[in-house]
């Protein structure tokens, strides 16, 4: 089964438009690599300042793969120039153990 991998990151309020803005302009390379599944940006809809970046892989190697990329360093080129947007991330790691998908009629 696959791998998750979620990065956890802490935006205040103020800043929250920016990191959008930097997802919705990022090199989007991320979807032409070996093993990538899926990609989700998840905001909250509650007080709460943490948004979820969503990624899902073949396998362990595939995400690693992608992290030590040149693709990578060049999707994150806004974190590295023009600083962070968030306070605070944090990667968690999870194997996927179950999945369903809908059922088709």
């Amino acid at each position: 089964m696959s791998v998750v991998r979620i990065n956890a990151i802490s935006v205040p309020a103020e800043r929250r438009e920016v990191l959008e803005q930097r997802f919705a302009e990022r090199a989007g390379e991320v979807s032409s690599m070996p093993g990538f599944e899926a990609f989700e940006l998840l905001r909250p809809s509650d007080d709460k300042d943490v948004y979820l970046v969503y990624t899902r892989w073949r396998t362990q190697a595939d995400f690693d793969n992608w992290v030590a990329s040149p693709a990578f360093t060049h999707g994150h080129r806004a974190h590295n120039t023009d600083g962070p947007v968030s306070s605070h991330s944090e990667l968690w790691s999870f194997d996927v153990v179950q999945h369903e998908e809908p059922t088709q009629p």
